[in-house]
Parts: C-alpha cells; sequence; structure tokens
C-alpha cells in the first residue's frame, strides 16, 4: 500500500494563505478610506475634447489622495470612460484629491480638486498635443546667442 504525501495539500493551502493576505494588503488603503466617519461624495467625471466638445471615449481618469501637505499619497484608483466620455465613482472621502486624465493623442490632464460636496461632477477638457521644437529648424530671428559672431573690435 502507498502511503500518500501531505506535502502537495499543504503547499497548495499556504499558496492559498498567502495569496489572500497579499490581496488584502492591497486593498487595505482603499478599505481604509472608505471606512472614514467623515462624509464622502459621488463623483461623476465627463471627459470631452477641448477643440470641439466630443466626448473622449477610453480616456484613463486616475484618482489620487492627497494628504494636508499636497503631497500626493500611496495608492490611487484608475476608471475608464465610457462612449458618451463618462465615469463615476461613488463614496470618495471628502479632501484634496489628485486627478489625472491620460488618452491617446491628447495632452495629460491633472488638477487637484477639493472634493466637499455630496455630489460633484468634474469635466476635463483635453487639448491637442502640442507641437515639437527643433533645434534643427529654422526659428526665423530667434536665434542662439552663440551662434553670432562677436562685432570686430576696431583699434584704438
Amino acid at each position: 500500500m502507498k502511503k500518500k504525501s501531505k506535502l502537495p495539500v499543504l503547499s497548495v493551502l499556504i499558496i492559498i494563505i498567502l495569496g489572500f493576505a497579499l490581496s488584502w494588503l492591497g486593498l487595505a488603503p482603499v478599505a481604509q478610506a472608505q471606512d472614514e466617519d467623515g462624509p464622502m461624495s459621488d463623483l461623476r467625471f465627463v471627459v470631452v475634447r477641448d477643440y470641439n466638445g466630443k466626448p473622449v471615449r477610453n480616456a484613463a481618469v486616475v484618482l489620487h489622495p492627497v494628504n494636508r501637505k499636497g503631497k500626493q499619497s500611496r495608492g490611487g484608483l484608475e476608471l475608464k470612460t465610457d462612449g458618451e466620455g463618462r465615469t463615476n465613482i461613488d463614496g470618495i472621502p471628502y479632501g484634496p484629491l489628485r486627478v489625472q486624465v491620460l488618452a491617446q493623442g491628447f495632452q495629460t490632464f491633472g488638477e487637484d480638486y477639493k472634493i466637499d460636496k455630496a455630489e460633484m461632477e468634474i469635466v476635463v477638457k483635453l487639448k491637442r498635443p502640442g507641437g515639437q521644437y527643433s533645434i534643427y529648424e529654422n526659428h526665423g530671428e530667434a536665434k542662439k546667442t552663440d551662434d553670432k559672431k562677436p562685432a570686430e573690435q576696431k583699434p584704438q
């Protein structure tokens, strides 16, 4: 009769326990933010093009908590906009919140907001990317001062 080893069962249990512990640690900041006793806000975001007001689909709206010193705290949350450029989240604690919006083909948007109402709608207008500056192109009168020859000095 063969004796079965308990090693595979034990290793599976350890992996499961470690998985739960790591996932709990990763979600701890979000749970702490939602367990605060202060008031909470329901946020709505609308992301549109700056030049024509049309919605931006699939834009990433990234939310970062900001501490009292104005520094970004660890953790954050990413939302995606739908076909109408809208996304929302409920249960955000009052206080400062850093919002970044990223979408392909647009400049990255970033701004801090003071969350102080039960319901807030934030409209973000994304701009087209700015032109690139190249040192190899002729920029008219704007030349470097190094490029100019010094004036010839006349003997006295």
